[in-house]
């Protein structure tokens, strides 16, 4: 069965939004850097919203809030890198997730990067990274929800992993 979502419910219960961030407050998830390559340059935020979607083809989900420019430049190129970090990468963390003050290359200067098939940024300690054209998107609420197939595998695969919980990084 299909249910047909709106982008935006015309009537949202305000009162709900609090008590669910701090639910979700407990919710660990795996950090991740996710990037992409245009002609104007990359771009690149750290996101906890990513999942697989299916092994055959290989195929990925990742959430990014709508008003992201990072987001613009992916639905533009059309290709999108999902980094996982390892764990002692709170600082790239930090720095993608726009709270050290640095934009655009500045960011990307923080870290070794390296390419893959789409040549979209691929961090060269990432735990792993999943290179993707992307296929589809979605708009639910704030957010977009990018399908994306995978062309092209990466990373270390070995070491702990980056966590987010209680609105904190924290090693796994």
């Amino acid at each position: 069965m299909t249910k047909t979502v709106y982008p935006m419910p015309p009537e949202i219960d305000q009162s709900a939004g609090p008590a669910f961030r701090e639910a979700m407050a407990e919710v660990a998830s795996a950090v991740h850097v996710v990037t992409t390559l245009t002609p104007a340059g990359r771009f690149g935020l750290t996101a906890t919203a990513f999942s697989s979607v299916s092994d055959a083809p290989p195929t990925v989900l990742v959430c990014i809030e709508r008003s992201s420019r990072t987001l613009a430049s992916i639905v533009a190129s059309g290709i999108f890198c999902v980094n996982t970090l390892p764990a002692h990468d709170v600082e790239l963390a930090e720095i993608f997730a726009s709270r050290r003050g640095l934009a655009g290359e500045d960011r990307f200067a923080t870290a070794e990067w390296g390419g893959l098939a789409t040549g979209a940024p691929v961090l060269r300690n990432a735990l792993a990274a999943f290179d993707c054209r992307l296929v589809a998107t979605h708009d639910i609420a704030s957010h977009r929800v990018l399908i994306g197939e995978v062309v092209a595998l990466g990373g270390q695969g070995r070491g702990g992993s980056l966590l987010y919980r209680r609105r904190r990084f924290e090693a796994l």
